[in-house]
C-alpha cells in the first residue's frame, strides 16, 4: 500500500478563488461583501476537479491514499485579521471534508488552522475540534510564521503554542509544519520561504526541550526536511555544543520528514542520512513543481519513482510507503481498515 501524506487542493473550482478575492477586497472596501453563503460549489464541480487531476495522477502512479489539505500557498494567514482567517479556513476545510466523502476510499483530510499574526494560537482550538470530531480529519497543518515572511512569531517551543499541542496529544493527531505565501519580497514562496521555514522549525525543535513536555506529539517537516539532511553534520554538531542528546534520542521520536524532494540524488541522500523510520512518502503533486523533468521525461513530483529507485531494502521502502504513515498518523488506520473490511 502507498500512502501519500502531503497533498493540497490546488485544483479547486474557480469559484473558490473568486470568493476569496471578494473577501480580500472587503477588507478595504465597505461596499464589497463576502458572505460564505454566496459560495456555491456543487459535488459535481468537486468531482470533476479531483478526477481529472489528483485522482488521475494517483491512479497513474499507483498511489492508494492521499492525506489532503487546503492549498498551502492560499492559506495566507497574514491577510486580514483572525475573523478573516477563521472564515477562510472554515470554507477550505469543509471543501476538503467533502472530497473525503465523495472519494472515501482514496482521500483523508488534514485541517488548515485559522491562524493570524499576533493572535493567540488557542483561538484555533474550535476549528481543530470541529475538523476532528465532525469531519474526521487525521492531522493539522501548522504555520510557524503566520506573518508571511517576517518570522516574528514565537518559536514553536514557546508555551504560547501549547494549547495546540495539548489538542494534538488529546486527539493523537500530528501536525505538518507548513508556511503559506510569502509577502516578503526577499522570499520566493516555494523556492526559498518553504525550505527556510522547514529548516527553521527543525532548529527550533533542536534548541528546545518541547518533547519533554509533550512526549507523544509528532511533527512532519515537509519538502524533505528543508536543508536538514544536506547539513545533518551541522545539526549533530550544534546539538552536541548545546549539550543536547544525540539527535535520534532528542528529536526522532517526534520529528519526521517527507519525500517531497524532486530528484533522485535528493531522495537518495534523504534515505541515507535520516533514519528510514523517520521518512514518510509524499509528493505534493500538482503543487510547487508541476512540470516534466527534461532529463528523465517524468514529472518532477512523481516521487514514488525516486523511492522505488533508492538504494534501500524493500522492507525500508514498505516502511516509507505505508507503515511509517500508519504510525505517525494513527487515525488513518481505522479508515484504511474499514475499506479493507468491505
Amino acid at each position: 500500500m502507498i500512502i501519500d501524506v502531503h497533498g493540497h487542493y490546488t485544483t479547486a473550482p474557480p469559484a473558490l478563488e473568486q470568493w476569496r478575492q471578494r473577501q480580500i477586497r472587503s477588507l478595504t472596501d465597505a461596499t464589497v461583501w463576502a458572505d460564505p453563503q454566496d459560495l456555491s460549489i456543487s459535488d459535481d464541480d468537486l468531482c470533476e476537479t479531483i478526477e481529472k487531476n489528483q485522482l488521475a495522477f494517483m491512479n497513474e502512479r499507483g498511489v492508494d491514499w492521499q492525506i489532503f489539505s487546503p492549498r498551502a500557498s492560499h492559506m495566507a494567514h497574514h491577510i486580514g485579521d483572525f475573523q478573516t482567517s477563521s472564515t477562510w479556513a472554515s470554507i477550505c476545510n469543509e471543501l476538503c471534508y467533502r472530497i473525503t466523502q465523495l472519494f472515501p476510499d482514496r482521500f483523508m483530510a488534514a485541517a488548515m488552522l485559522p491562524q493570524s499574526p499576533g493572535v493567540d494560537p488557542k483561538t484555533c482550538l474550535p476549528e481543530i475540534d470541529k475538523c476532528v470530531n465532525e469531519y474526521g480529519m487525521v492531522a493539522i497543518n501548522l504555520n510557524p510564521d503566520p506573518s508571511g515572511g517576517s518570522f516574528n512569531a514565537p518559536p514553536l517551543t514557546d508555551k504560547s503554542w501549547y494549547p495546540i499541542y495539548e489538542k494534538m496529544a488529546e486527539y493523537d493527531i500530528p501536525a505538518m509544519i507548513h508556511v503559506s505565501t510569502a509577502c516578503n519580497p526577499a522570499f520566493h514562496t516555494t523556492g526559498s520561504y518553504y525550505i527556510s521555514a522547514d529548516t527553521t522549525a527543525f532548529m527550533q525543535f533542536l534548541t528546545g526541550d518541547l518533547f519533554k513536555d509533550f512526549p507523544t506529539i509528532k511533527f512532519i517537516i515537509p519538502h524533505g526536511g528543508g536543508a536538514v539532511p544536506f547539513h545533518y553534520g551541522r545539526y549533530r554538531g550544534l546539538a552536541q555544543e548545546l549539550k543536547k542528546p544525540p539527535l535520534p534520542e532528542h528529536l526522532f521520536g517526534n520529528v519526521f520528514f517527507d519525500t517531497c524532494v524532486y530528484h533522485q540524488p535528493g531522495v537518495n541522500l534523504l534515505t541515507d542520512v535520516i533514519p528510514v523510520e523517520n521518512v514518510l512518502f509524499a509528493s505534493e503533486m500538482i503543487g510547487a513543481v508541476k512540470g516534466i523533468d527534461p532529463e528523465t521525461g517524468h514529472y518532477y513530483d512523481d516521487t514514488k519513482r525516486y523511492v522505488v529507485a533508492a538504494p534501500i531494502s524493500d522492507d525500508d521502502k514498505d516502511q516509507i510507503f505505508e507503515h511509517n504513515a500508519r504510525k505517525v498518523y494513527p487515525r488513518i488506520n481505522a479508515i484504511i481498515d474499514k475499506k479493507e473490511a468491505r
